[in-house]
């Protein structure tokens, strides 16, 4: 039976296209649903401020009646001309085990991107760094988290059948939080403290956040993130919207802000709680229970896991040790808050200076994703 393809034109084709992730991976164990009403808002040209300088259009798969896969054409036009390229991506892939169907979704973006005068395809990659990005290609028995994409096993086997090739890896390391605060980093992170006259942040309340913290902690990811693969700074309304909705739900005591001695903001630690398994019973809603859930992973009773979200340094600050200085402040807090695992979420495998803040940890590498392109 051949595959058709539809261009998503509606609110209810868009629901099946953000379904038919919930719907393969139901029985999954490892995989973690997005929340609806999240991934709803990214994908709405009215709440996503990535739409000032994306483009994109979504795609369902059908063979006969039945939906078969989904993926989402992205044209990052701030990307292709901060790194001078003329790439198409493809991203929010999903597809059976049918190299017919992954074929079919994949020449559709192909050709949207041809179309538009791109000569390379990309993926699998959001509009921006903040979306998920990246193929799952080892540790697929490794519960996922909210920030990454689960897959199974058979979608790298299917781009390779199909001539796609590596572009880059992420990895992601579990680590074990240490009860006490290695000496040797503490011995670096006091030295750091006297010899460059920085000092440790604690926010307070929100309205910190509000009155231009929040600000100055985006405009520093939009600096230390520029070298790395694919980035596009972040626009004011990218930084308002996350200061809004992503910062002011976080338990404040898991952000830790390092400043110099005229209170720039130098250094950045964000982390939670694992909702892991919150998501997962929550099955991607938030209504009538999937609130509780999470509310419960975030604030009542803790999961042994947390998720390390971001770390950002300033770039003259990044071979100095001020990594070492943020988990100066965090490990404390950790212990205090009963966690015993730490989550990296992906980390660029060439990106030596942040897998060198792990040295002092007991650490496991368990997982690796990538980003294949093709010449189109």
């Amino acid at each position: 039976m051949a595959v058709t393809i539809k261009k998503v034109s509606n609110k209810s084709e868009l629901k099946k296209f953000i379904r038919f992730n919930y719907e393969l991976y139901k029985d999954n164990p490892y995989s973690v649903p997005d929340l609806y009403e999240d991934i709803l808002g990214t994908f709405s040209s009215s709440k996503n401020p990535a739409f000032e300088f994306c483009e994109a259009d979504f795609f369902l798969a059908y063979k006969g009646k039945k939906l078969v896969g989904r993926v989402a054409a992205i044209l990052n036009k701030r990307a292709n001309e901060t790194w001078n390229k003329e790439e198409v991506r493809f991203g929010w892939i999903d597809f059976i085990d049918d190299l017919e169907v992954s074929k079919a979704l994949l020449d559709t973006v192909a050709l949207w991107g041809k179309d538009r005068g791109m000569t390379t395809m990309v993926g699998p990659m959001g509009f921006t760094d903040m979306d998920a990005e990246g193929m799952l290609i080892e540790g697929f028995d490794k519960q996922s988290t909210m920030a990454t994409i689960y897959n199974y096993p058979y979608y790298s086997t299917h781009m390779e059948q199909l001539g796609y090739v590596k572009d880059v890896d992420w990895v992601e390391y579990r680590i074990m939080i240490p009860k006490e605060m290695p000496e040797k980093h503490k011995r670096i992170s006091e030295m750091l403290m006297q010899r460059y006259h920085l000092k440790i942040k604690k926010i307070r309340n929100r309205k910190e956040v509000y009155a231009g913290l929040g600000k100055k902690i985006f405009d520093l990811i939009n600096e230390a993130y520029a070298p790395l693969f694919g980035y596009s700074k972040m626009t004011q309304g990218q930084i308002d919207l996350y200061v809004k909705e992503y910062l002011t739900i976080l338990d404040l005591r898991m952000v830790t802000v390092i400043e110099d001695g005229e209170d720039n903001v130098i250094g950045v630690g964000i982390s939670m709680a694992s909702i892991s398994e919150a998501l997962q019973k929550a099955k991607g809603k938030l209504f009538p229970f999937g609130w509780f859930y999470l509310g419960k992973a975030l604030f009542w009773k803790r999961p042994d896991t947390l998720d390390l979200l971001l770390v950002a340094v300033k770039p003259e600050y990044q071979s100095k040790g001020v990594n070492a200085l943020l988990f100066y402040d965090l490990i404390p807090m950790y212990n205090k808050l009963g966690f015993k695992y730490a989550e990296s979420n992906p980390e660029l495998e060439i990106n030596s200076k942040v897998q060198a803040q792990w040295a002092y940890f007991e650490r496991e590498l368990h997982k690796r994703r990538r980003a294949y392109k093709k010449d189109i």
